[in-house]
């Protein structure tokens, strides 16, 4: 399997303003080596997902991806950014063999 490169954007907080709101800033990060698969998966029920939620990518990120996705955005093979479903766990390192261990899954609305 070969992996290709995705474009985490994460909103971080760089200071605060006059009326001490947060000012934040988009940082984009390379993550090489990301397995991509169109959504939706098969073996998930629609029941267990939230209201309205689409599934637009499945993702599994490699071992060497030690960073939270919580709140992010990914834009893969350079389209717009979606938003990351949830906050992804990896799986135990013990029962993953392989380069990749934490399933993400993107969503998108248009519209």
């Amino acid at each position: 399997m070969i992996g290709e490169t995705v474009v985490v954007v994460r909103e971080v907080v760089t200071g605060t303003d006059a009326h001490n709101e947060p000012i934040t800033e988009a940082v984009e990060e390379s993550v090489d080596d990301v397995l991509i698969a169109p959504g939706p998966r098969a073996d998930i029920p629609d029941a267990f997902r939230p209201v309205g939620t689409v599934v637009a990518w499945n993702l599994h990120f490699p071992k060497t991806f030690t960073g939270s996705l919580r709140g992010a955005k990914v834009s893969v093979r350079g389209g717009a950014p979606c938003d990351v479903i949830g906050d992804p766990q990896p799986f135990t390192l013990a029962n993953t063999p392989t380069r990749w261990h934490m399933p993400v899954e993107l969503e998108r609305a248009d519209g």
